[in-house]
């Protein structure tokens, strides 16, 4: 709905004081909920709005949190004051580091959590979190204003007969905005798990002009936990030590058993059964429209993509203590019901297994993530922000980093104060969120480790070192959280300095911890006197000293970077006008907008002598005194 001005003067004053907001977020799936209790938690009265209640911060893809990549991006949430971090560590049944073969930059938990119990969790939080209103209601419409200027702004939403005025509006609706899923020719108008889409807002936002288009992700079969023999299969335990995600839970003791997962394998009859039937899976048939995730494909397009290979594995991985559901992790599936029967069949220990719920895939509606800000901020409609599958992203841990962002931009624009923007070179999130508004997505973006060019520094143990001091900074961050991080950040930098300073045969002890054969526990006889630190201290610690030198090169890389990301760009600025830049520069620059040289550096289709060219017209610009 587009209201004039001088509409909107009356409008407030026709509803009452308990339906207006300061910040409304639209969706509780785990963008929603990070926006929402971050909101709330900055001081701003909010409301969250879902379809219904299960939804909130519920899993209805892979029963897991963390892994390559999204490991760093939840460890980074919990050091600006998320809560995804929190819950995960209320609610594992297994936990492991994945990567540890490898150096440190690349180590990622993961941890399997008990998805009921994630959302009881959850769902507590939310209920118990002062400033918050949890409403189970379908937001239909967003109330813009159409100022005389010709720039437009969010004034509220509608819902169900009723109209909700706001100063910020976060649209986080994940796989519910137009949502449709598909097993074979059975398409069914539906959200995940078969709740209650969202499908006026949909019509909506495409009417209001939005820039969409349609995603897809998929989902495998669960089946009866007693129904699986597991003596055909490889046993996955846990890591004996637990690893927790938040930093507040830093140095405490785990004590559970931990539940096992189990590793199997297609084979070539699964393939044959699979290709023999193909033209019946909604990918293939053309029932499906959106574009599905590269990196998470369903389990017709690994076969079909990759014939040359002999097998694919698979994860029998439990949901929770309190089901007899397991998910068979990396078998989605749009296939029939009887072709899924029969190649699930074929597979080591699942050949009599009960399967209670079918694989299927998703359609969705998205936006386009190049008409948002860096802030998250929506180009057209100021106060509007955006997060999660609704940017094109796919994951839990990629919508909740967007969604505290998205949480903590919204109640900084209300204050009048500067948005939080994370460089690359600071976080996980920043790479996140830089790469979709930046370079934009095609299809459904997953982070990963080898998107980060500044990896080394943006390693899982050192988040809160990273992106603590600037979320107390910027408001996110409790002061409980603050002073817990500095008695921390004070171990590491005492334990440095002072391992310097005692020597062994000539050698001081930090010398020696570089050398690539010691380790901090191994050089303790050395070392008596040593203080108590916690695990993630001593790693901290022993990583500093062993990279100090690539550490100290990647710094240097972000140094020489950081002067191009100072140089702003004024946001009405005519690329046109610039001679010298070419046609398919001054086309993506004036489409996209980029704040500073550094973001225009990485625009698809921007060369570096379009940013040489840019350089010396912005010389020219402040020597004019403009």
């Amino acid at each position: 709905m587009h209201l004039k001005s001088d509409q909107i003067s009356e409008y407030p004053a026709q509803v009452p004081e308990s339906a207006k907001y300061d910040v409304v977020v639209i969706g509780a799936g785990h963008a929603g909920c990070e926006a929402g209790l971050i909101a709330a938690r900055m001081g701003q009265k909010t409301a969250m709005f879902c379809t219904d209640i299960e939804s909130v911060a519920m899993m209805p893809c892979n029963p897991s949190i963390g892994g390559t990549g999204k490991g760093h991006l939840v460890r980074e949430i919990d050091a600006l004051g998320g809560e995804m971090g929190l819950a995960t560590d209320k609610t594992f049944i297994q936990t492991k580091m994945l990567n540890t073969s490898k150096g440190p930059a690349v180590h990622s938990l993961r941890a399997q959590a008990d998805k009921h119990r994630y959302h009881d969790v959850m769902l507590e939080t939310i209920e118990n979190q002062a400033n918050l209103d949890l409403k189970v209601e379908e937001i239909t419409e967003l109330i813009i204003e159409d100022k005389d200027d010709g720039k437009q702004s969010i004034v509220g939403v509608i819902g169900e007969g009723n109209v909700y005025p706001a100063s910020c509006v976060i649209i986080c609706t994940g796989t519910f905005l137009g949502g449709k899923i598909f097993i074979g020719d059975d398409v069914t108008v539906s959200g995940p798990a078969g709740l209650r889409p969202s499908c006026k807002l949909a019509e909506n936002l495409y009417i209001d002009g939005f820039p969409m288009r349609r995603f897809k992700t998929g989902t495998p079969a669960r089946m009866l936990r007693d129904t699986i023999d597991y003596s055909k299969m490889k046993e996955q335990k846990g890591d004996d030590v637990v690893v927790p995600f938040s930093f507040m839970n830093e140095g405490k003791e785990y004590d559970i058993d931990q539940i096992s997962c189990w590793l199997s394998y297609t084979n070539k009859e699964t393939h044959k059964i699979i290709l023999d039937n193909i033209e019946k899976s909604a990918m293939y048939s053309g029932n499906i429209v959106g574009v599905g995730p590269r990196y998470c494909p369903s389990i017709e397009d690994k076969i079909a993509r990759f014939q040359d290979r002999e097998r694919h594995q698979l994860f029998v991985e439990p949901e929770g203590l309190e089901t007899d559901w397991m998910y068979i992790q990396g078998m989605s599936s749009s296939l029939p019901e009887d072709v899924q029967h029969a190649f699930y069949a074929t597979i080591p220990g699942l050949e009599h297994a009960t399967i209670v719920k079918p694989a299927y895939a998703i359609e969705y509606d998205c936006i386009d993530p190049l008409s948002m800000r860096p802030s998250l901020e929506s180009k057209i409609i100021g106060g509007l922000f955006c997060a999660g599958q609704f940017n094109g992203s796919s994951g839990y841990e990629e919508a909740a980093s967007q969604g505290l962002i998205a949480g903590i931009n919204a109640v900084r624009l209300i204050q009048g104060k500067e948005a939080l923007v994370l460089g690359r070179d600071q976080a996980y999130i920043g790479v996140l969120i830089d790469d979709l508004v930046t370079k934009g997505t095609n299809e459904p973006y997953r982070i990963m480790t080898s998107r980060a060019e500044y990896r080394l520094l943006l390693r899982q143990d050192n988040a809160d070192r990273r992106l603590t001091e600037i979320g107390y900074e910027y408001g996110s961050v409790s002061e409980e959280r603050y002073q817990k991080y500095l008695i921390k950040k004070q171990h590491v930098d005492n334990e440095l300095e002072r391992l310097k300073t005692v020597r062994k045969q000539g050698v001081s002890l930090y010398d020696l911890l570089g050398r690539p054969e010691n380790t901090y526990d191994g050089i303790a006889d050395l070392d008596p006197d040593r203080p108590e630190l916690t695990a993630i201290e001593k790693t901290e610690v022993e990583v500093e000293i062993k990279y100090a030198g690539y550490i100290r090169k990647q710094i240097h890389e972000v140094e020489k970077m950081r002067k191009l990301e100072t140089k702003k760009l004024r946001d009405d600025l005519d690329y046109f006008k610039i001679n010298g830049l070419r046609i398919e520069a001054q086309q993506k620059l004036s489409k996209i907008r980029p704040i500073t040289v550094g973001q225009a550096s990485r625009i698809s289709g921007v060369s570096p002598a379009d940013i040489n060219v840019l350089l010396v017209w912005l010389e020219k610009e402040y020597r004019n005194g403009n």
